[in-house]
């Protein structure tokens, strides 16, 4: 569920405006931008096509995604823990 904006504070000009989505044990998640959206993408593709298994496909995601979100010092963490592994 997408509810509202969040700020984008990876450091990038223009202070453009990102949707956001709530969940409940984890808290508020930015969408990532476009340029993200296309290593999803692609790492989605290696999974369906069968050149990564899902279970790699899934942990490098998560791991990638959670890594980049900046408000959340745990997040952060747990991100880089499972890029890590």
């Amino acid at each position: 569920m997408v509810k509202g904006t969040a700020t984008a504070l990876d450091g990038r000009a223009g202070g453009s405006e990102r949707p956001h989505i709530s969940l409940p044990v984890i808290g508020t998640l930015a969408v990532p931008p476009p340029d993200r959206l296309v290593f999803y993408g692609v790492l989605g593709a290696l999974g369906a096509l069968g050149v990564v298994e899902w279970p790699l496909v899934l942990v490098v995601g998560i791991g990638h995604y959670l890594t980049e979100q900046r408000f959340s010092p745990f997040l952060r963490e747990a991100g880089q823990a499972a890029e890590a592994a």
